[in-house]
């Protein structure tokens, strides 16, 4: 997450979106006053500036909008623009699992799925239920404006983002898992159908299908 009051807008980190890679292009720019919260170079580096501030909800690289209330006056969060990444549910399931199993935390969602197949993983009740709870409008909801930019359209959608930055970014690749190029190879009927229900928000919002060639 980054907060930046100098250039008018707050990046808001949706998990397994890229957002790690925006961040580092944001913050070879960065201000000296934006707050950057994560684990990035000049995340750790500012961690002091925000060491015993009291937020609204947790405070950390994936926080939701609405849980930063706090971090500056409200005024001032009020007034700068939202901007989040957002990625074909199937694709972001698949990278999402795959991210799971490379780590070493102890965390539910890690003990799954290092312990089933991509299918069964899906198909938990767990799986559901997190996704559900937190489609994408979830993490910029209050926000003035919000503006969604799809990984698979990035160049286009990343448009008005530059216009407001007032420079173009060059976002590298970054905390890319181990998975094929292909994912689609990796769903069967049955996963195809759960993802469509329990990400039926967010393929509604931005008009994603199964088939990328099909994705709006």
């Amino acid at each position: 997450m980054i907060v930046s009051p100098g250039r008018g807008y707050v990046f808001v980190h949706a998990p397994k979106t890229g957002g790690t890679a925006l961040t580092l292009a944001l913050e070879a720019r960065a201000h000296r006053d934006d707050i950057i919260v994560g684990d990035t170079p000049k995340a750790k580096a500012r961690r002091r500036r925000i060491a015993g501030v009291t937020t609204a909800g947790r405070l950390w690289k994936h926080s939701k909008l609405r849980d930063i209330r706090g971090l500056l006056p409200d005024a001032t969060l009020d007034g700068l623009r939202p901007v989040t990444l957002v990625r074909n549910p199937w694709d972001r399931m698949i990278s999402y699992y795959h991210w799971l199993r490379d780590q070493t935390f102890d965390h539910p969602a890690v003990r799954l799925a290092r312990a089933v197949p991509f299918g069964d993983f899906v198909l938990d009740d767990a799986t559901a239920a997190s996704f559900r709870a937190n489609p994408y409008t979830s993490y910029v909801e209050g926000g003035r404006d919000p503006l969604f930019v799809r990984l698979e359209h990035l160049a286009a959608d990343l448009a008005p983002f530059e216009d407001l930055l007032g420079f173009r970014l060059d976002v590298p690749r970054a905390n890319e898992s181990d998975r094929p190029d292909d994912w689609r190879a990796l769903y069967d009927a049955r996963t195809t159908r759960r993802v469509a229900e329990i990400c039926a928000a967010d393929i509604s919002a931005f008009s994603y299908r199964f088939d990328p060639g099909d994705s709006a």
